[in-house]
């Protein structure tokens, strides 16, 4: 099956991509999710929209993703969130949340689309996060989730 990337799925490709995967994957993970939508030769116009939108996101030069991922990874991101006396958070902590959290400590603009979770945040607690900076450039940044009093 051949698809057209929507957005960064990793191991596979970034937005804009066209690649082939099995019928299954595509027509049961991928599409559904809204990460990558079928190719058609009238999709061509999209792949170039949509390439045109990441280049205007990313980060120019290793260089700049270098001097981010210093800052990132020089103090930690506290978050504070509702949760319940025994430290079981009021929902999830989500990308969009971390991204908010790291521009308001001052830490630099992240785009929620480059972090990526290795499993939800439910609880209090300080957890490690991966940031795809750049192709070439992760960060990994310390996030501290705390309880709203």
């Amino acid at each position: 099956m051949k698809l057209i990337l929507t957005q960064e799925v990793t191991g596979l490709g970034t937005p804009g991509d066209v690649v082939e995967v099995k019928d299954g994957y595509g027509r049961n993970y991928l599409v559904p999710r809204g990460l990558a939508v079928a190719w058609t030769k009238g999709g061509e116009k999209q792949v170039a929209s949509i390439r045109k939108a990441r280049v205007a996101r990313e980060v120019a030069s290793v260089e700049e993703a270098a001097q981010l991922r210093s800052k990132l990874e020089s103090r930690p991101v506290k978050l504070t969130v509702r949760a319940g006396g025994s430290g079981r958070l009021f929902g999830a902590v989500t990308p969009a949340d971390i991204a908010t959290a790291v521009e308001s400590a001052g830490s630099g603009k992240v785009d929620r689309r480059k972090i990526e979770l290795a499993q939800p945040i439910k609880t209090v607690g300080e957890y490690k996060v991966l940031i795809r900076i750049h192709p070439e450039v992760q960060a990994s940044l310390v996030l501290q989730v705390l309880a709203a009093k």
